[in-house]
């Protein structure tokens, strides 16, 4: 399973680890994506989501059902 957030679309991004000499190394930033099940009252049921962090915040900001029908809009299916 790729590591992409189902909300906000965080993936993983590139950068370097610099020691103190200074020397670089290429590294893997990645998100914090955590599995969630929410009750979607409407619906009567739970959906599983992979998601961010952030992405929860933005769910408890808005609710599962604007974020649902914003998914079902790009075409995630859900």
């Amino acid at each position: 399973m790729s590591r992409i957030c189902q909300v906000t679309g965080k993936r993983p991004v590139t950068g370097n680890n610099v020691s103190h000499a200074m020397n670089h190394n290429k590294r893997r930033f990645l998100p914090n994506l955590q599995s969630h099940r929410f009750w979607v009252e409407s619906e009567k049921r739970f959906v599983k989501l992979r998601i961010s962090t952030k992405g929860m915040r933005i769910i408890d900001k808005k609710g599962i059902d604007t974020v649902l029908a914003e998914l079902r809009g790009r075409g995630v299916k859900v």
